[in-house]
């Protein structure tokens, strides 16, 4: 069985931790993003990863030519020269996802999280005999999404309505899609919207499927997201498998710490903060809803909540960083600052404190 993987572009919701990688490649909870995704298809019996991309493939392969030998999936690119929405790549990756078997195979949006239910999307697709299935989820607010109309026993769906006024549903597409290789003939190579141009018509065929997901859902594409993603990762993994969240006197809620971070008496971390490998957490220090990268020092009694915190930063003495701060990577903030909001591009020193949110070059 074969998955393709949207990579798609630049990041920019994301900057400045993507000046410094691909957008797949920023880890959440101590993991490349797109590996969670990877490993997910793995699981389920994907032999074959197919990436979508038009930004830095090279980098990309690089980095995950070791996870192909680690996990025994095999990983190729397939690189656009100009950008071509989210259906356009389906059709220039044609090759690579036909084969002889006529199996389905996978279509995922690189910034979504989930519990990634595929072995029951496989079953809700075989069960239904149409031409697509595609994962919905419930939101709060469906006037900010385009809301997916269907028929609440089958799933079979009715129409798509953009941004609704009026309340006409819940469920949005939560991008993620199993898809029969007849459907690669309803897309042309250029550019093109899956969500807007292919599934409506698939729908008014009466040959589209939604499928409630259960559990968590979010796009993490950008910060604040990322941060509410995070929350409800831990949360999930609270209920999966809490032996891998950190324990301790001085652990207050869902906290997951690499084995090789290093952390000082008398601190307090927690709730929903995710520490990565190498770092250094001085004695002291409170971190709350909040994300550490890899090679970051805090050092004592520094404050950081609801903040990114990019790869071999440190943040000083009595610091006081907070309300989505964002720190690219090697940025160093003395002590005693203050930063409300900042978001810093990488290799920069913050002498004087970020009263209010603003971008610092």
């Amino acid at each position: 069985m074969k998955a393709l993987i949207l990579v798609g572009g630049f990041g920019t919701r994301l900057r400045p931790l993507t000046l410094s990688v691909p957008k797949p490649l920023v880890e959440f909870a101590n993991k490349p993003m797109i590996l969670h995704q990877i490993e997910a298809l793995k699981e389920i019996g994907v032999t074959e990863v197919v990436l979508a991309i038009n930004y830095q493939p090279e980098v990309m392969l690089n980095f995950l030519k070791e996870f192909e030998a680690k996990l025994g999936i095999k990983i190729t690119c397939s690189q656009e020269t100009e950008p071509l929405g989210t259906a356009g790549p389906l059709a220039l990756a044609r090759d690579k996802l036909i084969d002889d078997s006529g199996e389905p195979f996978f279509v995922l949006n690189s910034d979504v999280i989930s519990e990634y239910p595929l072995k029951e999307m496989i079953e809700f697709h075989k069960a239904h005999g149409g031409e697509a299935s595609i994962m919905v989820t419930k939101v709060d607010e469906p006037s900010k999404y385009g809301v997916v109309v269907m028929e609440e026993s089958t799933g079979k769906v009715e129409r798509f309505v953009e941004k609704p006024k009026i309340f006409v549903g819940n469920k949005i597409n939560a991008g993620i899609y199993l898809l029969n290789p007849s459907v690669l003939n309803r897309i042309e190579l250029r550019p093109t919207s899956i969500e807007k141009e292919v599934f409506p018509k698939i729908a008014a065929d009466k040959q589209l499927y939604g499928m409630v997901l259960p559990g968590f859902w979010m796009d993490i594409g950008q910060p604040r997201d990322y941060i509410t993603g995070l929350r409800l990762y831990l949360d999930s993994l609270r209920k999966k498998s809490s032996s891998r969240l950190a324990t301790g006197p001085h652990v207050v809620g869902n906290v997951l710490v690499d084995e090789t971070a290093k952390i000082g008496d008398g601190c307090l971390i927690g709730p929903d903060v995710a520490i990565g490998p190498g770092c250094v957490v001085e004695s002291g220090v409170r971190l709350s809803r909040c994300t550490v990268m890899r090679g970051v020092r805090i050092k004592k009694h520094a404050c950081i909540s609801s903040s990114i915190i990019g790869w071999h930063s440190t943040v000083g003495q009595w610091a006081r960083v907070e309300n989505m701060t964002i720190l690219g990577e090697d940025v160093h903030v003395c002590d005693e600052i203050y930063s409300n909001g900042g978001v810093v591009l990488p290799h920069k020193e913050i002498k004087s404190s970020i009263l209010k949110p603003e971008i610092v070059m």
